[in-house]
């Protein structure tokens, strides 16, 4: 993997990754001063849980036309961009608009090609790989960081789950704290779950010799789908090119699958749960990604109601089984 480090005329920094030598102009920016105001955070002493505040994210760019997209690389000097011209494949930059800002956290934009019209699932699985192998460079540098502990890369799809950019890209959180979610599942089961879905066999999707994919026995969404390294591996930077290869395809046969059953883009939520960044070993954690799709059927969205949001119970009128056959009968090639 090839990287180039470049600043941007605000301050933020940029990163540039390719599996061949990069060529680039200078780091753009359509903002030349740095941000001004910061996050900041509040205890919730009912739930027990931080909530981040920061308002000026309500200026962020909003579902521009594609002639002033943000992500698109910058053809005109005058009129720039987030990105410079150049071969490179996947970019990373400070968001400008953070939930998080240092020493608090950190946000960061992952875009995953030069190309507004592709997606995620189309592009092929060399650069798939080399995405996870820029997801785990991230982690390590954003987890040695003393205030980082928890790193989420998760990509939004979709105007239905709040995408305010439709150019192929996904963001990644640096947390100061392990957030609610990932912090319940330090329980060492996912491994154990994995091979019961393979002896099973009812709700896998891919099963290779190193990756495999499925709609859990316990979704709470419809067409809900887990994608994992069969072995147990803390940190997506501790994947081998094996490992890392056949995690590529599981994850395009997912993305594939999910874009044949629709005659539209699929929407969803895929966050990559990896264990926490605090300097302990974790030998209890397993790497997985889960996807969040908002659809109940086929012309029905299924957004949380009272007794998820309130209750935090989750009442699936679907079975995993069923979403799962559907899923199976979409044929894809790699």
């Amino acid at each position: 993997m090839h990287r180039v480090e470049l600043r941007k005329p605000d301050g933020r920094r940029l990163w540039l990754f390719s599996n061949q030598s990069i060529s680039h102009d200078a780091a753009p920016s359509p903002f030349p001063e740095p941000l001004e105001g910061r996050p900041h955070q509040r205890w919730h002493p009912l739930r027990g849980e931080w909530v981040t505040y920061a308002a000026y994210r309500q200026g962020r760019t909003f579902l521009p036309p594609p002639e002033y997209n943000p992500l698109a690389p910058t053809r005109d000097p005058a009129f720039p961009t987030e990105l410079p011209a150049g071969n490179w494949e996947v970019a990373v930059f400070d968001n400008r608009f953070p939930a998080l800002m240092l020493p608090d956290g950190k946000c960061e934009v992952v875009v995953f090609t030069q190309d507004p019209a592709s997606s995620l699932g189309a592009l092929p699985l060399a650069r798939l790989e080399l995405i996870l192998d820029v997801w785990g460079e991230r982690t390590a540098e954003l987890g040695a960081l003393d205030s980082i502990k928890y790193v989420l890369p998760f990509e939004n799809r979709g105007a239905e789950v709040g995408v305010t950019l439709h150019h192929p890209h996904g963001q990644i959180y640096a947390y100061p704290v392990v957030p609610p979610v990932p912090a319940r599942m330090q329980t060492g089961v996912l491994k154990e779950v994995i091979e019961n879905e393979i002896v099973d066999g009812r709700r896998v999707l891919y099963e290779g010799k190193h990756a495999v994919a499925f709609v859990p026995e316990c979704a709470r969404y419809p067409y809900e789908v887990w994608v994992a390294p069969i072995q147990r591996v803390q940190w997506l930077h501790q994947l081998s090119s094996e490992v890392k290869a056949d995690l590529a395809r599981a994850l395009k046969t997912v993305l594939l699958k999910y874009d044949g059953l629709w005659s539209r883009p699929f929407p969803y939520l895929m966050a990559w749960y990896q264990a926490p960044t605090d300097g302990e070993a974790h030998p209890e954690w397993h790497l997985h990604a889960e996807f969040y799709p908002p659809y109940r059927t086929r012309d029905r969205l299924k957004y949380l109601a009272g007794t998820e949001l309130a209750g935090g119970y989750f009442a699936m009128d679907a079975l995993p089984e069923e979403k799962a056959k559907e899923l199976q009968q979409v044929q894809v090639a790699l």
